[in-house]
């Protein structure tokens, strides 16, 4: 969803047919600020930014996206007409408190796995219709951003493959049909698989599940034999997991936790007196 369309979508649902408050109070012109109530990275100021835009805010930022913060600083300051600023702040806030306690996440992961160059991904396990939102946040934590859809890399899942009979010439018709920019990863729970997968000219392999050792073998017979496939980790990834996977030599690991399991720090809204 295009980023102005997000924010009106945004807006009207909070503000529905008008805020009664505006209805009633005068306009002044007003500063508000954002404080943070709990440390983090931030994330939404892109959002925010265009929001400000549309409904004539002025802004004065204090962090940048992917910025750390702690318990105390003020992060932004909102001047405009009151009504405005009052009937807006709840969506500037959940703008700010989502995309944030996302990059904050993230941010935590990748301390885990860059000391040894693995790059760490999301996943499309993102909430119906914020995905373009969610992955934004996610590269604000200093993650990087997996496919966006099924359109710009084909992934062959256990799913997919249970419908095919011969990978190898399955992957001769895959690559006269798919764009020639466009990737193919196959999902692979064993070395055997991954042997096939990788005999059948797969680009990139995802070690789902597997253990610990068993994708140190899958990273072996990688280098001795197809050092150009990247390898992915997926599956079960945790903060506590995710370094002992990162030291197994892989390129990259994938989490869906990133998005799904980030907690909401705390940020609030006051006015200036």
């Amino acid at each position: 969803m295009l980023k102005h369309k997000f924010i009106e979508a945004m807006v009207a649902e909070d503000v529905g047919r008008g805020d009664l408050f505006a209805r009633i109070s005068d306009s002044k012109e007003v500063r508000a600020f954002i404080i943070a109530k709990s440390n983090g990275v931030f994330a939404g100021k892109s959002y925010i930014d265009t929001l400000a835009k549309m409904y004539n805010l002025s802004l004065s930022w204090q962090v940048e996206d992917g910025t750390s913060f702690n318990v105390g600083e003020k992060l932004l300051y909102v001047a405009g007409d009151s009504k405005s600023i009052l009937s807006l702040e709840r969506s500037i806030l959940d703008i700010a408190l989502h995309a944030s306690s996302i990059a904050t996440l993230t941010a935590k992961f990748v301390e885990k796995v860059e000391p040894y160059g693995v790059k760490l991904l999301d996943t499309r396990k993102t909430r119906p219709l914020l995905r373009e939102f969610e992955k934004y946040a996610v590269r604000c934590g200093g993650g990087i951003n997996h496919r966006m859809g099924l359109d710009d890399c084909l992934m062959l899942k256990d799913t997919h493959l249970k419908t095919i009979d011969n990978l190898t010439e399955f992957m001769k018709e895959v690559r006269k049909k798919i764009p020639f920019t466009s990737k193919v990863e196959i999902e692979c729970e064993d070395l055997d698989m991954v042997k096939s997968a990788m005999a059948a000219g797969t680009d990139i392999v995802m070690c789902d599940n597997m253990s610990n050792t068993d994708i140190e073998e899958v990273v072996l017979f990688r280098n001795q034999n197809y050092p150009h496939i990247l390898l992915e980790a997926s599956g079960n990834v945790t903060l506590e997991t995710i370094e002992a996977i990162a030291k197994t030599g892989v390129d990259a690991i994938s989490s869906g936790a990133l998005i799904h399991q980030a907690n909401w720090i705390d940020l609030s809204m006051k006015m200036e007196a």
